[in-house]
């Protein structure tokens, strides 16, 4: 296998491999890199400068120099062959066992992560777009180490949208010109390189905080589009709203997208996360209780899902719901009943409310998630039609995080450090998608786990059940006690956990020295 000009892999390589990183597909990134990643750091340091004006006093708000675009007559593009009927989506990260499921499930679409359920361990990065491949064209099997055949059925599969890592993230295995590369790049790149001929190129974008990184993502999908003749608005995209500052700028990330829009989607935990990090300084106006309990129905968030149907709805564009991230017991029938008279409670307000389709995290909710919609749409597609006129939702009802009902518990934070660790612990082995507790974690709940327990620390919390201040030392009992009760090496992940979650600076993204640590 060549190398494109400027280009070098250090990842190990294997002889299949080598059928993903060809020197046509490093070209691409290459242009790619040298086009758009000037552009991704200018960004990331606009996010930096936005912070710092927030924790200085600053607030959030909508964009009085975007006003036109809020208040001027514009839809985004049809909705997509593959991407009309969004009932219900299936996510899931791309190792073959996982892609096959995903594409057995009856979901009609199925969210391809590359990001939060994922780990971006080299192998996972190059089988991932293996396995994507295989899929799309219609071969890949699998057969687990104890024998267990996976195949594709015969029949209609979920239409596959492949979620990249976010603008944040690097990608230290690929340099070009002795930088290196995006994983949003890296994971887009390879996938549209290989699958633009054969299948839809649609995409979820996660993470962004402003409608200028949507102009950017704008930029790259013409780019790709013009280099390779495809017709504008080919590639399509689903935007994770799943960020405080982003909630504030729907409008105007539909807008810069418009020509590749399909939509957004109400991410709960990295939201939540996202609130933390951003008014992490500010006291007890941004103070959350336990994170189980911030439930979709309080003011803060219930503002956000509102504004996002309304949002999308106004502008022809689909509204997706968050994550049943249940996964259903084998061996207790009344954990099943409790959970699934939530997942069936949350789908409903969904469905409700307006959204088109929502996620679930496993097969067995496939029926239940469906079965809701199917009720609510009838022989309609979609609710498009559907425009929620009557929400009036202000950026006070978004800032209104305080209005949070709930508690700070010593059983919360033993919970948040316990779920932690165990998932850092699974991360940083490379599995990124991780059943503690009969809920399948990603990325999102070590990151609202770590954050919460930084925000009750530096801001004096006093526990409600104990009357307790949360101080290090607390923390560091509470680590000891929970994690001898787990058993095993569980070190390098409490490691890791404790330096996000009781530093005096907070670390952006957990992910990023976690990814320093793997090979």
């Amino acid at each position: 296998m060549g190398n494109a000009t400027g280009v070098e892999i250090t990842g190990p390589l294997t002889e299949r491999f080598a059928e993903i990183l060809t020197e046509e597909a490093q070209s691409f990134l290459a242009d790619l890199h040298r086009e758009f990643n000037g552009r991704r750091l200018e960004l990331l340091e606009a996010r930096k400068e936005r912070q710092e004006a927030l924790s200085a006093g600053g607030t959030l708000g909508f964009l009085p120099e975007t006003r036109e675009i809020r208040e001027a007559d514009w839809q985004v593009a049809e909705p997509a062959p593959g991407l009309v009927d969004r009932r219900v989506e299936i996510t899931g990260p791309t190792d073959a066992k996982m892609t096959i499921n995903a594409l057995n499930s009856g979901a009609k679409v199925w969210l391809a992560d590359h990001e939060d359920a994922n780990t971006p361990l080299w192998e996972n990065v190059v089988e991932g777009q293996l396995n994507l491949r295989d899929a799309v064209a219609g071969r890949l099997a699998f057969t687990s180490p104890e024998g267990k055949r996976y195949e594709l059925t015969d029949g209609p599969r979920p239409t596959i949208v492949v979620r990249p890592r976010g603008w944040h993230l690097p990608e230290k295995h690929i340099l070009v010109d002795g930088q290196r590369t995006s994983g949003s790049l890296v994971d887009f790149a390879l996938y549209f390189f290989h699958n633009h001929l054969a299948t839809r190129p649609y995409f979820y974008l996660p993470k962004m905080e402003s409608h200028l990184e949507a102009r950017l993502w704008n930029e790259v999908f013409t780019h790709a589009e013009e280099r390779f003749g495809r017709p504008l608005g080919t590639i399509r995209a689903t935007v994770l709203i799943e960020t405080f500052p982003a909630a504030f700028e729907m409008e105007e990330i539909l807008y810069e997208l418009r020509e590749h829009s399909a939509g957004l989607n109400a991410g709960r935990w990295d939201y939540m996360f996202s609130v933390i990090k951003k008014f992490r300084t500010r006291g007890k106006d941004f103070l959350l209780p336990d994170r189980n309990s911030v439930t979709m129905t309080v003011p803060f968030m219930r503002a956000y899902t509102e504004l996002l149907v309304s949002t999308c709805h106004k502008r022809g564009a689909h509204a997706i719901g968050g994550m049943a991230a249940f996964i259903p017991s084998r061996r207790d029938p009344e954990v099943n009943r409790v959970a699934l008279e939530k997942v069936s409670a949350d789908k409903t307000r969904e469905a409700g409310d307006g959204f088109d389709g929502s996620w679930v995290a496993h097969p067995d909710l496939v029926p239940v998630c469906r079965e809701i919609f199917d009720g609510v749409l009838g022989d309609r597609e979609n609710q498009l039609d559907r425009r929620r006129d009557d929400v009036r939702v202000t950026a006070a009802d978004l800032l209104a995080v305080g209005d949070t009902p709930g508690q700070q518990t010593e059983a919360g934070l033993r919970s948040a450090v316990s779920v932690g660790v165990q998932y850092l612990d699974a991360w940083l082995k490379g599995t990124g998608a991780v059943a503690i507790n009969n809920l399948m974690e990603d990325a999102a709940t070590a990151e609202i786990s770590r954050s919460q327990v930084w925000q009750w620390l530096h801001n004096d919390v006093k526990l409600a059940d104990t009357g307790e201040t949360v101080t290090r030392e607390l923390v560091e009992r509470v680590a000891g006690e929970e994690l001898a009760k787990l058993g095993g090496d569980l070190a390098a992940a409490r490691a890791l956990f404790m330096e996000v979650a009781v530093a005096d600076e907070f670390v952006d993204f957990l992910t990023l020295p976690a990814y320093e640590r793997m090979p």
